[in-house]
């Protein structure tokens, strides 16, 4: 069974910075790429970034680029969001997702906010 649990959500300050991380089990971690979505209230779910199996390939959404940065470490199949520069439009739950499974996460809150 495929599990993800986020962590690391909170209230934040505009230009302030928060990580996020994704533990992940019930599959062969290292195989797989992994992503981090957002959903902020009343709007889709919107793709924030990816990274590939063995780390070496990143993409990000346009909104986020230079800001965030995906990374993994497949020794402890985790993945994390580092999220620099905040704004309060990245107020949002962050989801980490399993394409190849489709499976998600529950979720974990960011709010900037002064």
């Amino acid at each position: 069974q495929v599990l993800l649990v986020e962590s690391g959500g909170g209230l934040v300050q505009p230009g302030g910075s928060l990580r996020l991380s994704c533990a992940a089990s019930g599959f062969t971690f290292v195989n797989y790429g992994m992503r981090w979505y957002r959903q902020a209230p009343g709007k889709e779910r919107e793709l924030v970034a990816g990274i590939s199996s063995g780390g070496g390939t990143t993409n990000y959404a346009d909104s986020v680029k230079g800001r965030f940065t995906i990374s993994r470490d497949n020794s402890k199949n985790m993945v994390y969001l580092q999220m620099n520069s905040l704004k309060p439009e990245d107020t949002a739950v962050y989801y980490c997702h399993a394409p190849r499974f489709g499976s998600w996460g529950q979720g974990t809150q960011v709010t900037v906010s002064s």
